[in-house]
């Protein structure tokens, strides 16, 4: 299977609904839960990160820095400023 993983995310976070524009997301490693990123790389449907950021995933997330939505809404979720309990 190809590498398609980005950050992997526990089952119970949920991503806040935010903005779906392009801009600089495409500069960007995202945070994706693990489940979606295994659904995308079986049926190629698109994945929904954080940020809100939508696509399908083909480039390996390693060689991007991470997406600072990403990474400032992923801390608050684990710092318990989430919605929720999962």
């Amino acid at each position: 299977m190809a590498n398609v993983s980005t950050k992997i995310l526990p089952e119970s976070d949920t991503r806040p609904d935010l903005s779906h524009g392009d801009g600089d997301h495409e500069r960007f490693a995202h945070y994706v839960k693990k489940a979606k990123i295994t659904e995308s790389a079986v049926s190629g449907t698109p994945v929904i990160a954080l940020c809100g950021k939508v696509w399908v995933p083909n480039r390996d997330p390693k060689k991007f820095p991470v997406c600072p939505e990403c990474k400032e809404i992923y801390e608050s979720m684990q710092s318990g400023g989430g919605e929720g309990d999962g």
